[in-house]
């Protein structure tokens, strides 16, 4: 039987279960026991399983200004094509959308050959998201539902739109809070926090963890000649070739003005020195400012510290990785200083 044929005689007893107050609670305790979009996501995603002959399932949201994931069941890549172009139907129109095949149906491109239901998730009158549920096989008719069950359905949906409304929110907020908002980098808060615990982790394992600090070489002539927006701009173009030169376990943050870190766990002074040589070598190779008519050369002076060579403790380790960037700085930039007890190295070129 195909999808449409498994909803029809469904009409009756699903409106009856979703009049169950025991039905409904159960679904607005589980949205509600996280603040995790995915999680909340997935909740929605089993609740519609459980009430609906759809073996594939997932939930869309608009997020920065584009179409994201938050949950899903049984879908795989071949399918996500026909579940997004459903998925970004039922976000622009607010309606619930029933297809016998999307990849013949008008409303989408080509998506490959299966049937679908749409439903909205909403939170106060407004559209936040879409459940669309898919199966392989192409419907006879139309998978649509009975006025009054589809008007059950998304009353019975609409705490888990609000849920996910909410969680987006807060995690949006999250993120704020531990981002710069010109580069999109880790704020130095977030690094402090970072560090801490990075630091606790590193004294209970033995393992190193290194910082570094960059200082961009000549960044207030970019200000004095062409004025702070163009100053900026720079540094936007900056803190993009420096999270290149990270890994995904590194944290690349502004710590304030024209100066970066990055806490490299699990790296010693040679694996983080190796870091830095690429930070420095990127940015002296990068012309900046050239889509605004300019072709601006920078460089860039990296002070490096590990734990537990030169510091036990987080403090400790801005200190030091602070003091060898300065060093650097006072001996004719452009350069890496590798603090040290007894030996440090300096690594210049002109």
């Amino acid at each position: 039987m195909d999808l449409a044929s498994r909803l029809r005689p469904l009409q009756s007893a699903l409106r009856s279960r979703l009049s169950r107050a025991d039905v409904l609670a159960d679904l607005v305790r589980a949205v509600n026991s996280t603040l995790d979009p995915e999680r909340v996501a997935n909740a929605i995603v089993d609740a519609a399983s459980d009430w609906l002959p759809a073996p594939a399932w997932v939930v869309y949201a608009i997020d920065h200004s584009s179409t994201r994931t938050f949950g899903a069941r049984g879908i795989t890549a071949s399918m996500e094509p026909a579940a997004l172009a459903v998925g970004e139907w039922v976000l622009k129109h607010g309606r619930v959308c029933a297809a016998m095949d999307v990849g013949t149906d008008n409303r989408f491109e080509a998506t490959g050959s299966m049937s679908a239901i749409g439903l909205p998730l909403e939170c106060r009158g407004r559209t936040i998201g879409a459940l669309v549920g898919l199966d392989r096989v192409p419907s006879a008719r139309e998978p649509s539902f009975a006025r009054a069950t589809e008007s059950a359905l998304l009353v019975a949906l609409e705490p888990g739109g609000i849920a996910l409304e909410t969680a987006m929110r807060m995690q949006r907020a999250e993120a704020l809070s531990v981002t710069d908002d010109l580069t999109q980098l880790y704020n130095s808060r977030y690094l402090s926090q970072v560090l801490r615990r990075e630091t606790k982790r590193a004294s209970r394992s033995g393992r190193p963890l290194s910082l570094l600090f960059v200082d961009l070489d000549g960044f207030k002539g970019i200000n004095d000649a062409h004025g702070h927006l163009y100053g900026s701009r720079a540094l936007i173009e900056a803190a993009s070739v420096i999270r290149q030169c990270a890994r995904e376990t590194d944290v690349v943050a502004r710590f304030g003005g024209d100066e970066f870190a990055l806490i490299l766990p699990d790296t010693g002074s040679e694996g983080a020195t190796a870091v830095g040589e690429r930070v420095r070598d990127r940015i002296n190779e990068f012309r900046f400012l050239t889509g605004y008519g300019f072709n601006i050369h920078l460089t860039v002076s990296v002070g490096v510290a590990t734990l537990p060579d030169v510091a036990a403790s987080a403090e400790g380790l801005i200190e030091a990785a602070d003091q060898a960037m300065y060093y650097v700085k006072d001996h004719g930039k452009n350069g890496i200083f590798v603090a040290g007890p007894q030996v440090s190295s300096v690594r210049s070129q002109i």
